[in-house]
């Protein structure tokens, strides 16, 4: 046991001695190549990777405040980004709703100016519900502009209804696809009359059903069908397009022909709208509208 402390000391005073000549032999070939250049090398050549090694490992450690720092501030842009990009997106819609309005009440000025109808121009603002087993809409335009029941109401593409219901403000509107709606049409290319009857779907699947007043008169696939008219031009204006012939159904029994009449009109999109009135001017809202 004693031996071994003399060893560590005699162990340590070699290492001691060797460090200062080492030193002292560096020390005096300043000026030149030093003895110690090719262990110096040799060292450099085993320890260099390992210290470049340890440097790429603890790198990443020492950037990581910075790496936070950069994914919170893209985090931050991107939500700045995603907020930008809806708000551009509902300006996008309100403007091509915008669009689309426009081009239906500059529809309407050309229907009513080419039927020489007296109109006044409204937005639809409900629909009647599927538990009222009727289908109707209302519209914000009343008495106080001159709605009444019994008048015709058209969109650019055609026959809407007619008012039932008028107040102050608002009026409701039986549309023609209603199963207990009954509208006169005529066969635009043979003039023939009849009578459609709607079959209560709004969706784009909905029809009416044409019934020729002479049962020898045969409707052609392809034809136009217009309002017939009734008298004192209420509840129907004469001459508004209603829709054409998709089908021709014979019955035997009867001897009579009727047609599946698919509507011009979309009623499950319906917006803008005019009910005609009287003969006159139309309202300002309508001429202005066509003007843009």
């Amino acid at each position: 046991m004693r031996g071994e402390p003399r060893r560590s000391r005699a162990g340590l005073g070699l290492l001691v001695l060797a460090s200062v000549t080492i030193l002292t032999l560096d020390v005096r070939h300043t000026s030149g190549a030093s003895p110690l250049d090719p262990l110096r090398s040799t060292v450099g050549a085993v320890l260099g990777p390992v210290e470049d090694g340890a440097t790429a490992a603890f790198t990443p450690l020492t950037d990581l405040p910075a790496h936070f720092t950069d994914v919170d501030a893209l985090r931050r842009m991107n939500d700045s980004l995603r907020a930008d990009n809806d708000a551009l997106t509902q300006r996008l819609r309100l403007t091509q709703v915008d669009q689309q309005r426009a081009t239906e009440v500059r529809g309407l000025a050309r229907l009513a100016d080419r039927r020489h109808f007296g109109v006044v121009s409204a937005q639809v603002v409900a629909m009647g519900s599927a538990q009222s087993f009727s289908r109707t809409v209302t519209i914000d335009a009343g008495t106080s502009r001159g709605v009444v029941p019994d008048l015709t109401v058209v969109n650019a593409d055609g026959l809407v209804g007619r008012v039932i219901e008028a107040t102050r403000s608002t009026a409701t509107v039986l549309l023609i696809i209603d199963a207990e709606s009954t509208v006169g049409g005529r066969l635009s290319d043979s003039m023939e009359l009849g009578f459609l009857d709607g079959d209560g779907d709004v969706s784009a699947a909905g029809s009416l059903e044409l019934s020729l007043i002479d049962h020898k008169v045969a409707p052609r696939v392809g034809d136009s069908v217009v309002s017939w008219g009734s008298e004192d031009e209420a509840p129907y204006v004469a001459g508004v397009p209603i829709g054409r012939v998709m089908a021709v159904h014979s019955s035997p029994a009867e001897l009579t022909q009727t047609a599946t009449i698919q509507p011009y009109v979309d009623f499950s999109s319906l917006d803008v709208v005019a009910v005609v009135t009287a003969a006159g001017r139309s309202d300002s809202n309508l001429a202005e509208g066509a003007a843009r």
